[in-house]
């Protein structure tokens, strides 16, 4: 009796659910065993698609094989269950093997007839078409699944295929963590590495440092998705806003990345030195007392060292320069309370301008769509299109986001600047050094420092407030709060409300 081994396929994960094929290739190949007289040694069964080599059965029994010279019979229902390509077919004429294709009726070996290795090579071919066919087939499907907003992959990390409904749908627990990914990233305070350990140390989760960069570059989770280098607009729910992602990749490829040290000093970076320009640094000595100095970086210095508590002291003085009286305060937030109402019809008007561009771009993306099935247009014609049309659409909607009210953690609108300026060097008093300078930074560039003085320069629109203290030129109006002018109807505005970077100070 000659030994043989048996090898069964099915070409998707459906098949083998349905219950059809493997069962019916195992009893028809062992049925035929049994007429022949053949031993099955052992079967090999794959569950998978066979577009490529390599399947992991297959590889397998090819290694069983060349271990076991006893056997050298593979029985198999017809060419397609066995090999789609002409890498498979070599590598089992190796082998010196015997294959029984028991549907088609022929034994395939180093000693059958030229007719029979020739229709075996002719169905060797026509296999290799087919799956060539079927690629095509599965890559156009998925190319307009993609056209109708439908991400044709698995979901990335934050969402999950639902399989029922064949959407993608929110990850209520990795959503979370994907929201805290970009706002912390945002903050500007975190290298990859420390975003890392962040984030493990507040969900547990270990995400490397390559896959939380290509979450912090992904546009699906601002509705948008990349599928054979063209970019589409998703129907996918969005949880992560426009203005957060653009901040993230402002991180990302800005030049004002944070540096990190391992010793923190409260006022560094803040300082100059008024004689020669260069950096005032830091030191700590003994362990505990902290000087600050100028780095002497273009020769010696004459500008004397000065203590932490020296420097806070100093330094609280420029902000009385910026007080701003109860009774001017007053008047101030009046007159901002009735321009922030006018400038709030304004953006909503241009808000609904926006709105309608955008629904007519997307109409127009719908309707090509739609020439593009019934064969109207070409589809190099809808691409190029298509990408000019999403190119308009992700401009309105980064438009649109621009119009919504700062976020308290990136700006301090016009009646907290007046309340900081009113209230500034009282906080300061009641605050640590590392408190002080981030109050400090709010309002202030820089400080040149030399031996008796402070030169400081504000950040607007403090400058303005400093110059109106010193001239005592306070009017009715808040004119040091006065953005550009509202955008015309044709154009994409940016956002009105006036803003202060640096910093997240709460009064």
């Amino acid at each position: 009796m000659k030994n043989a081994v048996i090898y069964a396929r099915v070409s998707s994960k459906e098949q083998e659910r349905e219950g059809f094929s493997i069962p019916a290739q195992l009893k028809l190949l062992r049925e035929y065993a049994s007429r022949n007289g053949f031993s099955i040694v052992q079967e090999f069964i794959d569950v998978e698609t066979a577009k490529t080599s390599g399947r992991l059965h297959f590889t397998d029994m090819v290694r069983f094989l060349g271990k076991s010279r006893a056997v050298r019979i593979i029985l198999v229902e017809k060419t397609d269950r066995l090999y789609r390509t002409f890498r498979d077919a070599v590598t089992l004429e190796d082998l010196d093997g015997e294959i029984h294709l028991v549907k088609e009726g022929q034994i395939i070996s180093r000693d059958a007839k030229s007719q029979d290795k020739l229709i075996h090579g002719m169905q060797l071919v026509l296999a290799r078409n087919y799956i060539e066919n079927l690629r095509e087939e599965v890559k156009k499907g998925m190319r307009e699944k993609a056209a109708q907003g439908v991400y044709p992959g698995r979901a990335p990390f934050g969402y999950r295929n639902n399989r029922l409904d064949r959407t993608i749908e929110v990850h209520p627990e990795n959503a979370e963590i994907v929201t805290k990914i970009f706002e912390l990233y945002a903050s500007g305070q975190y290298s990859l590495s420390a975003l890392r350990q962040a984030l493990r140390n507040a969900t547990g989760k270990t995400i490397s440092r390559a896959y939380l960069h290509s979450i912090l570059t992904s546009r699906f989770y601002v509705g948008q998705f990349f599928w054979g280098k063209q970019l589409y607009r998703g129907n996918h729910p969005v949880f992560i806003s426009l203005d957060l992602y653009e901040r993230v990749q402002a991180v990302l490829h800005g030049h004002n990345k944070p540096k990190y040290r391992k010793q923190e000093f409260a006022f560094r970076g803040l300082l100059k030195c008024a004689h020669d320009g260069c950096a005032i640094t830091a030191e700590r000595k003994k362990g505990k007392y902290v000087y600050y100095r100028c780095t002497g970086y273009r020769g010696k210095c004459g500008t004397p060292r000065f203590t932490e508590s020296q420097m806070a002291a100093s330094l609280g003085n420029v902000l009385k320069d910026i007080y701003i009286p109860d009774e001017t305060l007053l008047s101030l937030q009046q007159s901002l309370t009735s321009d922030q109402h006018r400038m709030e019809n304004e953006l909503g008007a241009q808000r609904q301008i926006l709105e309608q561009r955008l629904v007519s771009v997307r109409r127009r993306m719908d309707e090509s769509y739609q020439d593009k099935l019934d064969g109207r247009i070409s589809e190099e014609f809808w691409e190029r299109n298509m990408k000019e049309w999403n190119e308009e659409e992700l401009q309105i909607l980064a438009a649109l986001s621009r119009l919504q009210a700062p976020t308290p953690d990136r700006a301090l609108d016009a009646h907290r600047i007046l309340e900081l300026a009113n209230k500034a060097y009282s906080l300061y008093l009641t605050r640590t050094p590392a408190e002080q300078a981030e109050l400090l930074r709010l309002v202030l560039l820089n400080c040149a420092v030399d031996g008796g003085s402070l030169q400081p320069t504000y950040r607007k629109p403090f400058d303005l407030i400093c110059q109106r203290v010193k001239n005592q030129e306070w009017s009715g109006r808040a004119d040091l709060n006065r953005g550009p002018p509202a955008p015309k109807a044709g154009a994409l505005p940016g956002c009105a409300t006036p803003r202060l970077r640096g910093g997240s100070f709460r009064l």
